[in-house]
């Protein structure tokens, strides 16, 4: 008899620790930050980087990735019709999209998931789509190309230390050749670039300039020195549109400027500030330093 009651107990102890085992996972799961990724248009080559972007995500494991991927060029209608991202189940959108007009009824979706809270990350080259869509524009700060010219918004820039919001008249958009190139925190106050290196050595990359758009509720957070306008270009930027926030990163033109251990950090920190209005991930010991790049190694890719 005192045997059984001896494992009667025993197993009601087990039972109570599954049962704090699975509220555990459970608040685990419930604390995920849920991603996703939007691709299918890209004058870059989107095939090769939104592997990149999963890659990074998949290093942390606050973050679940999913990827949505429009319809091609060719897309019929009724390919563009069955494209209906859902995005009120996510926590964040990344897009990594350049390309068609959305259709209206998704255009529409987005604009009321940042608005009521969405968190949205821009990604390179998706800072040159929908030039007239005002929304958007509003959301991701600057653009470039598409016809953007003065009527979209000022320039807006380092100089001689000072930001410079310039009204002048000329087009939106232009970057040299792609080198490695430093870039210069500005933000020591936010939570994305809180406890960044003052300056660090960027792997090859394009360094956008002469963006422009609306810049509202927009804080520069870090710049790189052009050598095409002579002036400190923002490589990174965090805004607020509604209640949500968007992190906008410039940097990231191909799989290989993605693989840098500063774009990885960036990435994380300013995809968890969209997403949560916070940050916990920390830096990178190996985080790059003004002299030195960090590249992702081989062996971390196929860990991966």
């Amino acid at each position: 008899m005192k045997q059984r009651f001896t494992l009667a107990i025993s197993m009601m102890v087990l039972a109570c620790f599954a049962f704090v085992g699975l509220a555990q996972k459970k608040e685990e799961g419930e604390n995920v930050i849920k991603v996703l990724i939007l691709d299918g248009q890209n004058n870059h080559k989107w095939k090769e980087t939104t592997p990149i972007l999963q890659q990074i995500y998949g290093t942390n494991d606050k973050f679940v990735v999913e990827v949505s991927t429009s319809p091609d060029e060719k897309g019929t209608e009724a390919e563009w019709d069955a494209w209906r991202p859902e995005f009120s189940k996510y926590d964040v959108v990344v897009s990594n999209y350049n390309g068609q007009m959305w259709p209206g009824e998704v255009r529409a979706a987005f604009v009321d998931f940042v608005e009521n809270g969405g968190g949205f990350v821009v990604v390179h080259a998706a800072d040159n789509a929908f030039s007239m869509w005002p929304e958007y524009n509003e959301m991701i700060g600057l653009g470039g190309w598409g016809g953007r010219n003065e009527k979209s918004g000022p320039y807006v820039y380092y100089k001689d230390g000072e930001l410079v919001v310039d009204r002048s008249e000329g087009p939106g958009g232009n970057h040299g050749p792609q080198r490695e190139f430093i870039v210069t925190k500005r933000a020591d106050d936010h939570p994305i670039t809180a406890g960044m290196t003052s300056d660090w050595l960027h792997t090859k990359d394009e360094l956008y300039d002469k963006l422009r758009g609306p810049a509202k509720n927009m804080t520069v957070l870090a710049t790189a020195l052009s050598e095409k306008t002579h002036r400190d270009e923002p490589m990174l930027m965090a805004l607020t549109y509604g209640e949500g926030r968007v992190f906008h990163t410039t940097l990231g033109h191909i799989d290989y400027s993605m693989q840098c251990r500063g774009f990885y950090d960036t990435m994380l920190r300013g995809t968890e500030w969209a997403a949560t209005n916070s940050v916990t991930i920390e830096w990178s010991e190996d985080f790059p330093t003004k002299d030195k790049t960090t590249p992702i190694t081989a062996a971390e890719k196929v860990a991966e």
